[in-house]
């Protein structure tokens, strides 16, 4: 049994002025962390007993279905060069020499370690499938470090990666650790939602994000209430309501009309007195991509939308492959469209065709770009758009009649009350903090690296693979965000770091005190991890700190105690249960069986 007189439990009845969000708040003023530099953190008792209980529950699940490793946190160069990865992270990788002047990295993700294993151990289709994972420290150099643990640049990672001889292996295992996730998240008593996701730098052809709900989240996820759709910002889609065009004018070809001023989508609308809807909004980038070689290449990047639509740049770079946007400058605009800004339009401009996408070789000189359309305007006419001339538009514009484009998809953000696109439904929209993700990586890493297994006839064969990583304290800082009120948060008791905490009111009382100890004791022999709060304070500054600290349920023993009973606090609700001393344990129990 734990005494609070002898630990350390540093709380505070302030927060940092630097923290934002409800976690980070807690986090500090319970005592579970302190901050060393900027995104990184020293993890106190508290949070340290948490984490271990995290821990421990992914593992559980995972030995189930996977075997451990434990794989090193320094990876050399070429290890990265050979996926061709070592440029393409730029500077999230943390990059360091040894005495000898060798690169080196701090690892950020382990698909190259355990696939330099895979290629150099496995020989037969006989040892495949395999799923190996390991719970390690990872380190990312973030930008902006923020929230507390919830954007830091070293953080405990479960991964998790598996290779298989075919699609459908890869099936069973991605369907395997979908299934993991859940209960893993279940235990841990998080509310979240499997969400349809990009994959990122990551790669591969499907992925899912385990969400939770917060206002702390930097994510926005698309939800559907009927259906039960759900997907990132980054990938969701949904039914537009069918909009009206606009009558044709003169012959029905492109017609140049005068705007002066008039750059800006408001006022054209308000000028021709149109909808939005109707008219077609440029979109210009120059697109950055970072070769194997190190080299970073720049390409043109024009997307056209629906005037009362916004670009979603995470789909528009996967189309072509990039890893940065920035947008064109003048001079830039003069090069692709011969216009200026506010008046860019696609009459005229040159596409690239659609097997160029991914090819980027062209000519830094050429006048193409890459033009994409979104998928919206497929199928509209009569459009107003920007003419490439100062103060024009046209009018009558038609996307394919009018002008070419390099491909037409899904480019734009989806907006709360659109259509769901399996149903109908409207969709509801919501900040989300990702705690899980899962990848069909597919031969991305395996083929590069050379990794290759014999098949039944003896022939040399690629294996599939995947790619599935929790945040740990992801859990913890979710599972705060999530239960806390104005005193402090609540944790369940399969993560908090003690299930009771038991507060005798008055340890100068020698019975109150004797009490409080006895039924610590007998909690302890149930099978309850208890702290017992034995300092010499006010009954108020312990009660605070039990609020504060997020233990489940709480023992008072107090002056009820000359009727032989002791209330016992729901953290959760504040309900009290007035119980007489023997029935604490066998109550106490059956609460932290039921949890919060």
């Amino acid at each position: 049994m734990h005494r609070w007189s002898q630990l350390f439990i540093p709380t505070l009845r302030e927060a940092p002025a630097d923290a934002e969000v409800a976690s980070h708040k807690f986090l500090v003023r319970a005592g579970y962390i302190r901050q060393l530099a900027a995104g990184i953190y020293s993890y106190l008792f508290l949070a340290n007993r948490s984490i271990k209980r995290i821990e421990q529950i992914v593992r559980e699940e995972m030995d189930k279905i996977a075997q451990e490793f434990y794989l090193p946190a320094i990876h050399p160069r070429e290890v990265w060069e050979a996926s061709g990865r070592w440029s393409v992270m730029g500077d999230n990788m943390f990059r360091l020499k040894d005495r000898k002047g060798a690169d080196l990295c701090l690892g950020m993700t382990e698909e190259e370690i355990m696939t330099e294993i895979a290629r150099k151990e496995l020989r037969s289709y006989k040892q495949l499938p395999q799923i190996w994972y390991q719970i390690q420290s990872k380190f990312r150099d973030e930008p902006r470090p923020k929230s507390g643990l919830l954007r830091v640049r070293q953080f405990t990672m479960k991964d998790a990666y598996s290779f298989d001889m075919d699609a459908a292996g890869l099936d069973v295992s991605y369907q395997k650790h979908y299934d993991t996730y859940c209960r893993i998240f279940d235990r841990c008593g998080l509310r979240y939602v499997a969400v349809e996701a990009h994959s990122g730098s990551m790669g591969g052809s499907q992925s899912h994000e385990f969400m939770v709900y917060t206002e702390a989240g930097e994510d926005l996820v698309a939800s559907c209430p009927s259906c039960h759709y759900a997907a990132n910002l980054e990938k969701a889609t949904s039914r537009l309501a069918p909009v009206q065009d606009l009558t044709p004018t003169g012959n029905g070809l492109p017609e140049l009309i005068h705007t002066p001023g008039k750059g800006a989508i408001a006022d054209i609308v308000a000028f021709l007195e149109i909808s939005a809807t109707q008219d077609i909004k440029c979109v210009a980038y120059i697109a950055q991509k970072t070769a194997a070689d190190g080299k970073v290449l720049h390409q043109p990047l024009i997307a056209f939308l629906r005037g009362d639509h916004t670009v979603n740049e995470t789909k528009l770079l996967a189309i072509v492959g990039g890893n940065e946007l920035r947008t064109m400058q003048t001079e830039e605009l003069e090069k692709y469209f011969n216009g200026p800004a506010g008046f860019l339009g696609p009459v005229g401009v040159n596409p690239r065709p659609k097997e160029k996408l991914g090819d980027w070789s062209d000519p830094a000189d050429s006048r193409s770009a890459f033009v994409i359309l979104d998928s919206a305007l497929e199928g509209r006419g009569n459009m107003i758009c920007g003419a490439n001339k100062l103060d024009y538009h046209y009018r009558n514009v038609t996307p394919g009649r009018d002008f070419h484009y390099t491909v037409a998809a899904d480019i734009r953000n989806v907006v709360e009350g659109e259509g769901c696109s399996n149903c109908g439904t409207p969709l509801k929209l919501g900040k989300a903090v990702e705690i899980g993700h899962i990848f069909k990586l597919g031969y991305k890493y395996s083929k590069s690296m050379g990794a290759t297994v014999l098949d039944k006839d003896g022939k040399e064969v690629t294996p599939i693979m995947g790619s599935y990583g929790i945040g740990i304290e992801r859990i913890l800082t979710s599972c705060i965000e999530q239960n806390h009120d104005d005193n402090g948060f609540w944790l369940t008791p399969a993560i908090a770091p003690f299930h009771v905490v038991v507060v005798p009111t008055n340890v100068a009382d020698a019975k109150l005190s004797a009490a409080g100890l006895e039924i610590a004791n007998a909690l302890e022999a149930a099978g309850c991890d208890v702290i017992l709060d034995d300092r010499d304070e006010r009954p108020g500054v312990k009660f605070k700190d039990a609020d504060l600290v997020g233990i489940p349920f709480r023992v008072n023993v107090g002056k009820k105690l000359v009727e032989g009973k002791v209330e016992v606090v729901r953290r959760s609700t504040r309900e009290t249960l007035e119980v007489a001393v023997a029935d604490v344990p066998a109550i106490v129990a059956k609460l932290i069986a039921a949890g919060v």
